[in-house]
């Protein structure tokens, strides 16, 4: 069995050195930290868990708590570059991860089971924020970080950019001429909200007011309530000239009722997404959307964990903002 120290001696780096290097500590440098980890791969190290428990008094595990009403897991990508940006730092700090509990039971309690397991900390992606026990989860002394929401200045929070994304996509849709412009939002949550006004902020600096039958709630991630939505709003004695949909993988469910309606995609009709997936930037034309950097969400989200669970110094806020890019596609029709 491979051992630190049959590391340090092919390296020529001391038993502390090997040991801190594998753990990525910001005391080694780049370099080293790089040459110890590709020898003990080289060897076929592997760590004695049990053994670092004991020595640490940490089970090196970091619990997930993703709640998805659509069921959809890591098939909903932008989520899915979130985790692997987050399994990307955990694993380089030798940390493993453990998706926590069942996805709707309203009876199952956060708190007592993470307590019981010993996570050393939990992220937390998404989930009922207002539930009783992932409060009293944040406020407990186990180390949480928060996506897209914030209990408090003492809390760890990463937030993707909806403000600017939404602002972005809002001007550009606006600046092709459109004024007839609804939107199928997701879910009651507090990034919905906030898009939301954002969105009604930006059309209001413009002078321009769209009716309450504009506004269409489907689910995120969920093409179904979106093609129902699109019919809803197609339908109206007055229609939109362009529609936004809550991801962009609801924005398939549109694209299905407008083609069975025989509009143009760009042409008849425009519309735009969010999160900026692989599959829609395929697409002829690719969809107009706004690309959330979810990888290096997952990585700032668990850096900062890290950081609280070691105890380290951290330079940084508690709250961080994550931006992303609006990516103009071509289904937006120039009606100037």
């Amino acid at each position: 069995m491979v051992t630190l120290k049959d590391i340090a001696r092919e390296c020529g780096f001391s038993f502390s050195t090997v040991s801190k290097a594998l753990q990525g500590s910001p005391e080694i440098s780049a370099e080293t930290i790089k040459i110890v980890q590709n020898k003990a791969k080289e060897m076929g190290y592997h760590p004695n868990i049990a053994a670092r428990t004991l020595r640490t008094n940490k089970t090196y595990d970091i619990g997930i708590i993703f709640v998805d009403k659509t069921g959809s897991g890591l098939q909903h990508q932008y989520f899915a570059k979130i985790i692997s940006g987050l399994q990307t730092v955990t694993q380089a700090k030798g940390y493993d991860v453990t998706f926590i509990g069942p996805t709707n039971d309203k009876n199952y309690d956060y708190f007592r089971h993470i307590n019981g397991r010993n996570f050393d900390g939990v992220a937390i992606l998404s989930a009922d924020f207002s539930r009783k026990d992932i409060q009293t989860l944040v406020e407990s002394e186990i180390p949480t970080v928060t996506l897209d929401y914030n209990y408090g200045e003492e809390n760890l929070s990463v937030f993707s950019d909806n403000k600017k994304g939404m602002t972005e996509l809002t001007e550009y849709v606006i600046s092709k001429g459109h004024k007839k412009i609804a939107m199928i939002h997701g879910e009651n949550t507090s990034v919905t909200q906030q898009r939301k006004s954002i969105f009604l902020e930006t059309l209001k600096k413009h002078n321009i007011s769209i009716p309450d039958s504009y506004f269409a709630e489907g689910l995120y991630h969920d093409p179904i309530t979106s093609a129902e939505a699109t019919n809803i709003l197609l339908s109206l004695p007055e229609p939109p000239t362009c529609i936004f949909f809550p991801d962009d993988y609801s924005a398939l469910g549109g694209m299905r009722e407008l083609n069975s309606r025989k509009l143009v995609l760009g042409k008849d009709i425009s519309i735009v997404g969010y999160d900026g997936i692989m599959l829609t930037s395929m697409m002829l034309p690719p969809l107009t959307t706004y690309e959330q950097d979810g990888e290096a969400i997952g990585k700032k989200m668990a850096e900062m964990l890290i950081h609280k669970i070691e105890k380290t110094k951290q330079t940084e806020k508690n709250q961080v903002m994550i931006s992303g890019r609006l990516l103009r596609g071509g289904t937006v029709a120039d009606i100037n």
